[in-house]
């Protein structure tokens, strides 16, 4: 995927508004592939204004609970990725496609893990502990792990239920917690 400047993001956004050229027209003029980063951007800078286009500089970290409240939502209603974005207030949607494998390939405990590569050195260290980690749990370390992870298991879908069955109560009962449980960090 090709990486687009602010400047170059904000003045395509401008010529659209003026409009001048359409979403399609646009992405031809520009020799883009497709017009649906020109959309998504549209989205985002009524959304957000200007700052909605610039990268952010301070990562948010998002909580579990946070991205399974998204991606249900997103599958209870059927919106789309930039759709459901606009919604939760984030500016990034991809990340939400990013969310969504993470949890068909590993499950909930897939959310859980940091983004980005670990250093080499950690890296291989890391998968060394891992290995004898696993080797040296015992049956009943195990036994711990399976249900804790269905207790978490139990608790989402609990909060699923809930969710579906008053969709707008549940929303406004948790607003508060979602912004409270992003927390940033500086990189």
């Amino acid at each position: 995927m090709a990486k687009y400047s602010e400047q170059f993001k904000l003045m395509l956004v401008r010529e659209y508004k003026e409009k001048i050229l359409g979403y399609e027209l646009l992405a031809k003029k520009y020799d883009m592939k497709s017009s649906t980063p020109i959309k998504r951007w549209v989205k985002v800078y009524e959304k957000f204004g200007e700052n909605g286009l610039l990268r952010k500089r301070n990562h948010e970290t998002y909580s579990i609970q946070f991205k399974l409240d998204v991606l249900s939502f997103m599958k209870r209603t059927g919106s789309s990725e930039v759709d459901t974005a606009l919604h939760f207030g984030l500016t990034n949607p991809s990340m939400i496609g990013s969310w969504k494998r993470a949890l068909l390939e590993g499950g909930s405990e897939a959310l859980e893990r940091p983004k980005g590569r670990l250093p080499m050195s950690d890296k291989a260290k890391n998968k060394k502990s891992k290995q004898t980690e696993e080797k040296e749990m015992t049956y009943e370390q195990k036994l711990e792990r399976e249900n804790e992870l269905l207790r978490l298991e139990v608790e989402y879908l609990k909060k699923l239920r809930a969710f579906q069955m008053d969709p707008e109560g549940y929303l406004e009962k948790h607003k508060q917690r979602y912004h409270s449980n992003s927390k940033k960090t500086s990189n």
